[in-house]
């Protein structure tokens, strides 16, 4: 049973949620591991109700897609019941770490921040499939949780750095095209059979009776429009930010070039793909959340080299996930 848990709380991208708040916490300087770790749980915490949530406002689309038969409200494993109270359970334990560590560091508006960040997420579940763009609101939460990290150094939103922003804006860009572009694209075909009314759909991909994707070319040019932009925030803050010329920078920019590449190569064969296989494209989106995580991590090197670290532990808790739950490297199947 705890492994239908596991499945129904997405833990195959867990990791990378979790991580949001303690970006934003060391943006602002915060190396403490105790309190850096906190922040993951809460962020871990809030990403489990979120995609709970996700899956019972969606259940009724949900269940008329074969291929997320895997799911464990679909598979009848776990009980639209017993998945409110799990999802119910998870934020009370976020808001619980939260006031905790609001507490011991005497800083509670931090509470507020967390608090819309939650409204934010649970309003994208509900009308993620009714209204095109919608996505906005899950990138709006991830904006608001890794500005709560920030703030529970910082104790207010005017001490926050600019560097801090540069990363919330930056871990914004990233959910928000990860959830339009390839999160659109694997989700195509039911969401154009059910009529729902997301972005990929209005743009008009589509999947034929033989079984053919078609992207069309303003698809594509706003899949990369996304990602430039991404890329160009990456790399501001040696700008406006770290002024002074140091090898580490070099090395830095090195990395960021390569992982920029590698995260454009993947997106390329993730919008030429001929045929609608969502094994392949729950492989290539799996590569992609880790290539695309990894630019962050790259960046606040030059607060910290040790933060090169945090690059691993999305794609572990990953792999790890898709092993144990479904005997699989990169294609998580509840995805």
């Amino acid at each position: 049973m705890i492994r239908e848990y596991l499945k129904i709380a997405r833990s195959f991208n867990s990791f990378l949620t979790g991580i949001a708040p303690v970006m934003g916490a060391i943006a602002m300087g915060k190396f403490e591991l105790f309190h850096l770790s906190i922040l993951f749980l809460i962020g871990f915490f809030g990403h489990t109700c979120g995609f709970v949530l996700n899956d019972i406002f969606d259940y009724k689309i949900d269940k008329l897609n074969k291929e997320l038969k895997d799911r464990p409200l679909i598979s009848g494993t776990i009980s639209i019941k017993k998945a409110w109270i799990f999802a119910i359970f998870s934020l009370i334990t976020a808001f619980l770490l939260a006031i905790y560590l609001s507490f011991i560091t005497k800083m509670y508006f931090p509470l507020i921040v967390l608090f819309f960040s939650a409204v934010t997420i649970i309003v994208y579940d509900l009308i993620s499939k009714k209204f095109p763009l919608m996505d906005i609101f899950d990138a709006g939460a991830v904006f608001l949780l890794i500005l709560y990290g920030a703030i529970t150094v910082s104790g207010d939103i005017y001490q926050i750095t600019i560097l801090a922003w540069i990363v919330c804006l930056l871990g914004t860009i990233q959910v928000f095209f990860m959830q339009l572009i390839p999160g659109g694209l694997k989700d195509t075909k039911n969401d154009y059979n059910v009529g729902a009314n997301t972005v990929a759909v209005k743009l008009g991909v589509r999947v034929t009776q033989g079984g053919l994707l078609q992207v069309p070319l303003s698809y594509k040019a706003l899949s990369y429009f996304i990602q430039i932009v991404n890329i160009a925030f990456v790399f501001l803050p040696f700008i406006i930010v770290f002024r002074d010329r140091t090898t580490l920078h070099y090395i830095i920019w090195v990395l960021l070039g390569l992982v920029s590449f590698l995260m454009l190569f993947v997106s390329h064969k993730f919008m030429n793909i001929k045929y609608f296989e969502r094994g392949k494209m729950r492989k290539l989106l799996g590569s992609h959340f880790s290539i695309n995580f990894a630019l962050v991590p790259i960046m606040l090197m030059a607060l910290n080299p040790w933060t090169i670290l945090i690059v691993i532990f999305p794609p572990i808790g990953f792999i790890s996930s898709n092993l144990i739950l479904h005997g699989t490297f990169l294609q998580p199947k509840t995805m």
